[in-house]
């Protein structure tokens, strides 16, 4: 499912380019109007309030949400350089948005698995996948996941009942085309009543994605615009049929010169992030750069505060190996920041 790596260096040239953003309405104000005015007629509008909200807020926000994509070509080489365990599934984002160039068509992308030990980096490289393409975010952690209705919603006539992901993002949201992040989706809980994975067999697949309807409010949603990543362990857990839909991207740990990259990259948005920053020199120690290396980056952002920290208190303007947390023979390394 993976295919040829494109030559990065002459699109990487590229200038960037603010997005463009059209607008495109994600439901139909005639089918919520129904549905509303069923609800009234039916005498039942203080029984199924929230339901009701629920029409009346659509209503009020109205249809159309953001689709936005980037106006050109982006330039991509700081993320090949801050995520280097990731060039496959960059390069297929490269793709998709190299289709949607000088075109009105809008951004789509093929749903996405990630998949490799935990800590590879699902949420920080989804996260610079939105930002590059100007749209938010949505994580659905699966493994913490207690109904099975988490992403398709749940049936207003029961207690408690609420939309589902989905159908927040889209409605609630401000874009069309949101990147939704279903994490550790090898570790959903499946039960023969409520198959927390059903809603994705329409939901991958473009044309049924234009129609899906959420099981709270009834009213079919657009979300084919939605730009899906998933993350596993195991493959094997997954459903072929669920499977089949996505591109697959076996995610390994950086080697020793990718770590070290990371941990120099990462010192210095530490450094840019904060306002006590300034005190400590622009680049890291060779010797607190070697100290790191073994460390998963999850690892290292904490290694990192920790050495800010104690070299503040020796009044010094550079972190040292010494300052940085022993390691302990339990921690080994397992990818990229999630």
């Amino acid at each position: 499912m993976q295919a040829s790596n494109p030559d990065s260096s002459a699109a990487s040239q590229l200038p960037i380019r603010f997005p463009i953003a059209n607008m495109r309405a994600v439901f139909r104000l005639q089918d919520v109007e129904r549905k509303l005015q069923r609800l009234r007629d039916s005498g039942s509008m203080k029984e199924r309030e929230t339901l009701a909200n629920t029409y009346e807020r659509m209503l009020e926000s109205g249809p159309e949400r953001f689709s936005v994509k980037p106006s050109g070509l982006p330039v991509m080489d700081e993320l090949y350089e801050s995520l280097p365990n990731f060039k496959l599934a960059l390069d297929d984002v490269k793709r998709h948005l190299a289709l949607s160039q000088d075109c009105s068509d809008s951004l789509q992308l093929t749903p996405m698995l990630l998949l490799g030990p935990p800590g590879v980096g699902k949420t920080h490289f989804a996260r610079q996948i939105a930002e590059l393409l100007g749209t938010g975010m949505n994580l659905v952690p699966m493994s913490s996941m207690t109904a099975g209705w988490l992403l398709s919603g749940s049936s207003s006539q029961w207690k408690g009942s609420r939309p589902g992901k989905v159908f927040e993002a889209l409605v609630d949201g401000q874009f069309a085309n949101p990147v939704i992040v279903v994490d550790e989706i090898d570790k959903a809980a499946t039960e023969a009543q409520y198959d927390p994975l059903g809603a994705l067999y329409s939901l991958l697949e473009h044309d049924s994605a234009q129609h899906f309807i959420d099981e709270f409010a009834e009213v079919p949603i657009d979300a084919s615009g939605v730009i899906w990543v998933t993350t596993a362990n195991d493959e094997h857990a997954i459903p072929d049929p669920i499977l089949n839909r996505m591109n697959v991207f076996q995610i390994e740990a950086p080697d020793a010169e990718a770590s070290r990259k990371i941990a120099s990259r990462m010192y210095q948005q530490i450094r840019s992030e904060h306002g006590w920053g300034s005190f400590f020199e622009l680049e890291p120690g060779e010797d607190a750069l070697d100290a790191l290396i073994d460390l998963a980056p999850r690892e290292m952002r904490r290694a990192w505060m920790t050495g800010f920290g104690n070299a503040r208190l020796r009044g010094s303007d550079q972190v040292k190996a010494a300052d940085l947390p022993a390691q302990t023979p339990l921690r080994r390394r397992v990818g990229f920041l999630a």
